[in-house]
């Protein structure tokens, strides 16, 4: 067999991020001696491989060569043994999805579904259902093309873990019995809390409760409209067990990005009147005139000569600062990939290539042996799932029914395959979504310069789904086969399943989302304010406020103005930050510079707060107990109970998400106002406002 390639002996490869102490794992095993009796981790995972010996477990010499590469957490929760023989299509199969794909698809996570939202919200335009269900279907299924040409990099490479993956796995495996975990106890932990009942436990704000009349402290503390300082939230959706999933360390960049720009850049920039303020809410992320009222975008919607004539009567759109600072964020996170992905990835996948060409394994270890056992997808196959949705989109975008011209499609089909690697990366390793920001919209801006280009916000809106939000697709692909990878599911049934799914799900989808606006209109498009702040339309603002200014204005003209043109000083942080990083980890190895990921601190920084800030301290604080204290302390108990509790609690809110959407959110009945429901404020900051 050819030699075992990962990263374990190689200080620029890709860092695997323990999760208790916030170390390489590469760089963990060099440092933790077997008979280091101060690392509790190490000795309790030994007490647990001498459990299962002795219950006649299969022995495993960890320091094989078809071993050593699979991380410790992996080897934990993961079986290592397989039966090919054992039948993985059947009639439950088939049957069970098909039911809980119809009940999942109540649940808002089709990224291509904000098109035909957004046209609805701010465009008074229904999509024809046949468009945007085919638009919709191109873009879930060229997430299969994407995951393609990363597959073999991600899939295979055991140092490329997938956090949300293992979750997934030990609950599959507790459900099978086939773990020290078995059904009865997920089942205790799929509960749900009747947030709608008594949302006041959902963002506790402390500091209200003191001075509930005092706008400044009212809006220091408020989880909604205000910063959420020290504000806690009972409610799991604004937690989610991400708490769980990902490295210790990267929640703590997480929170460090989310108190430097909540915590301390708004008070900065409310208080001291800087940066816009108050002229433009910051903490709203929609577009503004000069004076600071609405931006009428409407009057824009015509032809190039009409927009150039009404926008010097307009003018510029203005942004609060924290939007300002979002785009800044946004582009530093974006070229922080490529970078990160360049020093880090770059030399695995050279040892990769230089495998293939020597025809021998590029992976040896134990999963990707059980993994070679099942028939692979074909490039003949590979090539029908590239060209199905290829063409399906293409015959939209002729057919102009996305207001985008045909030429940028092929350019958005280039950048959303450009930024597959390092954005799968670093979620493979951290658990971390980036989000692909503004960069697109930039591009595409620069694009309709050309005359005779359509500028429709909408435009904008489905370059940016084709050439980066299809990456949360291909991701959600992705994580799934890493699935079927770690239970030996063959390959060809797994994305058999994907794909059923997708067709399935997608019109379930597009009709509760056409609900949802016929029945909340009023409130997603802004004529009237949601009490309990459930329902903001925030992601469909944005991308809104995106469109506006990238394809109305246009960056020509918007970078000409002093407002703007510092954000564009984004690139140069984005591509200097990692390089620093990564020279401090080559000079102080021990220091762990690596984990300081500037993509992830970037992307965190980025994230809108304006109207949900509840939700960071508390998971920042729930992080701290699972993945630091429980982990590094009571690893045995980590290791038994973490994933579970993770899952089933997702498991327990979404199921509920859904009772009381269909139960209470369909018929229209409103809660009473009482002492747990202030209609006036669920938080009782009364001075907000």
């Amino acid at each position: 067999m050819g030699e075992t390639l990962h990263p374990s002996t190689d200080i620029d490869a890709a860092p695997v991020l323990d999760k208790s102490f916030g170390v390489a794992a590469a760089d963990a095993e060099k440092e933790r001696s077997p008979h280091d009796s101060d690392s509790d981790a190490k000795s309790d995972y030994k007490e647990e491989i001498e459990v299962k010996e002795s219950e006649d477990f299969p022995q495993y010499d960890w320091s094989s060569e078809e071993f050593s590469s699979i991380p410790e957490l992996v080897r934990e929760v993961v079986s290592l043994e397989d039966e090919p023989t054992q039948p993985t299509v059947t009639f439950r199969v088939i049957v069970l999805p098909t039911i809980f794909v119809a009940i999942g698809s109540f649940l808002p996570h089709y990224d291509c579904s904000y098109l035909p939202t957004n046209a609805a919200l701010y465009y008074n335009y229904t999509m024809n259902p046949a468009v945007a269900l085919f638009f919709g279907w191109g873009v879930s299924l060229l997430g299969f093309a994407f995951a393609a040409m990363v597959r073999p990099i991600l899939i295979y490479d055991p140092e490329f873990i997938f956090p949300l993956s293992l979750q997934q796995v030990t609950l599959y495996r507790s459900m099978q019995g086939t773990s020290e975990l078995h059904l009865a106890r997920s089942k205790k932990q799929m509960k749900w809390f009747p947030e709608y009942l008594f949302p006041f436990v959902a963002s506790l704000a402390p500091l209200c409760w003191f001075a509930s009349r005092n706008h400044t402290v009212n809006f220091l503390g408020a989880g909604r409209g205000g910063i959420g300082l020290l504000n806690i939230t009972l409610d799991w959706s604004n937690i989610t067990s991400t708490v769980i999933t990902q490295p210790y360390s990267v929640q703590v960049i997480i929170f460090v990005a989310f108190v430097i720009t909540t915590w301390i850049l708004i008070p900065i920039a409310y208080f001291g009147n800087l940066w816009g303020s108050p002229t433009y809410n910051i903490m709203s992320n929609g577009v503004f005139l000069k004076n600071g009222s609405a931006y009428p975008f409407t009057q824009l919607l015509y032809n190039d000569a009409s927009v150039a004539v009404q926008y010097e009567e307009i003018g510029l759109a203005y942004s609060g600062a924290q939007y300002l600072w979002e785009i800044f964020m946004w582009y530093a996170s974006y070229i922080s990939s490529f970078v990160w992905a360049g020093l880090y990835i770059g030399p695995k996948i050279w040892r990769l290539l230089k495998a293939r060409r020597e025809n021998r394994a590029a992976h040896t270890d134990r999963l990707s042996r059980n993994a070679q056992k099942y028939k692979d997808i074909t490039l003949v196959e590979w090539a029908g799932l590239v060209m199905i949705p290829f063409l399906i989109l293409l015959v939209v975008t002729i057919k102009g029914n996305i207001y985008m011209p045909v030429w940028t499609y092929f350019v958005a089909l280039g950048f959303g395959a450009a930024a597959m690697l390092p954005l799968s990366a670093i979620y493979a390793i951290s658990g971390f979504g980036v989000k692909v920001g503004f960069f697109n919209e930039l591009i595409y801006g620069y694009m309709i310069e050309v005359p005779g280009s359509s500028r429709h916000p909408l435009g904008q809106l489905a370059y940016r789904i084709i050439s980066g939000n299809v990456w949360y697709d291909a991701r959600t692909v992705l994580e799934d086969q890493k699935i079927g990878h770690y239970m030996g599911i063959p390959p060809r049934e797994v994305i058999g399943i994907q794909i059923f799914a997708n067709i399935l799900g997608l019109p379930v989808n597009y009709g509760v989302m056409r609900w949802v606006v016929g029945a909340k209109y009023d409130i997603l498009s802004g004529k009237t304010v949601d009490p309990t702040s459930q329902w903001t339309a925030q992601d469909q603002k944005s991308y809104n406020t995106a469109g506006i200014q990238y394809a109305l204005v246009g960056p020509k003209r918007l970078f000409e103005s002093s407002v703007f043109k510092p954000v564009t000083y984004g690139f140069v942080a984005g591509a200097v930050v990692p390089l620093i990083l990564w020279g401090l980890h080559r000079r102080f190895p021990r220091a762990k510079f690596n984990l300081w990921n500037s993509t992830i601190f970037f992307a965190s920084a980025a994230t809108f707060h304006g109207n949900l800030s509840t939700g960071p301290f508390t998971t920042f604080l729930v992080g701290t107990f699972f993945n630091f204290f429980l982990y590094r302390y009571r690893h045995k108990f980590w290791t038994k109970w973490a994933y579970i509790t993770g899952a089933g609690l997702d498991t327990g809110f979404n199921a509920q998400l859904f009772v009381a959407f269909i139960a209470l959110g369909s018929t229209g009945i409103t809660m009473a106002h009482w002492w747990g429901y202030n209609s006036d404020s669920v938080e009782r900051c009364f001075a907000l406002k």
